[in-house]
């Protein structure tokens, strides 16, 4: 008599596995195309002038009153070629990127040791001091532009590139402490104390450990602080008095002002004054989100 073996069947009301996501499920559904074309609609409502701005530079000025909103032709390179060879712009360009450096280095040096001081130390009034660089992102430079002439003029700053650069710094402050603060507090105490424990200094822990750790929102106050210093028109407006000191946006308004009725070279020499700042926020975008996201996380 042979033996025969049978296999327990699985109850049908027993459930099944879950099959995890892969390549085989069926894609994600789309969301609504209200939203699409609200999202379009807005993007295309941004980028559209700077588009019209650039194309006009291409054209003649017969072309752009004859047909404004058509394409050129043929297309005129002959504007921006005029720009490019003409030392005026050239020098602009150095004054606006000297004060967009210079500012830049000092928001985030300055912003990246008061951050650490306010993150990683307990004192009295830090609530407070924390409390006063968050207010001062009310505080508009508009306000406070001139009780700040006043200050700049008795320092001995007016027509110097050190009187932009010198508030624009101190506007800089506020949101680069906000930033800052929450990447250097998220930063283990425990990594803190197995770095004094190996006889680090707090200073070098300061620059060996903190520093890199909070590297994206370092990148992040830089750009923001690149681009907010290289748009700048207010302040320079009240205190470079000579042309020679003017930036870039001084530069167009002065330039607007001499070729007031050669549109198609006004547009041109727009286009190039905000090329820079436009290239260097499109390349670090994905950098300004990760940094202010880590921000808000921490």
């Amino acid at each position: 008599m042979s033996a025969t073996t049978t296999t327990p069947r699985r109850p049908s009301s027993a459930p099944r596995p879950k099959r995890s996501a892969g390549r085989g499920d069926s894609p994600q559904k789309w969301g609504s195309p209200v939203t699409y074309f609200v999202a379009l609609l807005f993007v295309g409502v941004c980028v559209a002038p700077v588009v019209y701005i650039v194309i006009g530079g291409f054209r003649t000025n017969a072309q752009i009153t004859t047909e404004p909103a058509a394409l050129p032709s043929p297309w005129v390179t002959g504007n921006y070629l005029g720009i490019l060879k003409s030392s005026v712009f050239w020098g602009e360009f150095a004054n606006s990127l000297i004060v967009a450096l210079a500012s830049t280095v000092g928001i985030v040096a300055l912003g990246l040791m008061v951050s650490f001081v306010i993150a990683r130390y307990d004192f009295r009034l830090k609530g407070a001091l924390y409390s006063l660089f968050a207010a001062g992102l009310m505080f508009p430079m508009v306000i406070a532009i001139t009780p700040l002439y006043l200050v700049i003029r008795d320092l001995g700053l007016v027509d110097n590139l050190l009187g932009v650069i010198v508030p624009q710094i101190a506007f800089g402050l506020p949101t680069t402490v906000i930033i800052l603060v929450p990447f250097l507090r998220a930063i283990p105490n425990e990594i803190e104390e197995a770095a004094a424990i190996d006889g680090m200094s707090r200073l070098g822990f300061f620059f060996r450990m903190a520093v890199p750790l909070s590297l994206p929102g370092v990148v992040t106050v830089g750009i923001l602080g690149f681009v907010a210093s290289w748009n700048n028109y207010l302040l320079p407006l009240y205190v470079l008095n000579s042309q020679a000191n003017f930036t870039l946006p001084l530069g167009v308004q002065v330039f607007s002002s001499q070729y007031s009725t050669d549109t198609a070279k006004v547009l041109a020499f727009t286009s190039l004054a905000m090329l820079p700042a436009l290239v260097f926020f499109s390349v670090f975008q994905k950098r300004i989100v990760g940094g202010l996201t880590g921000a808000v996380k921490g």
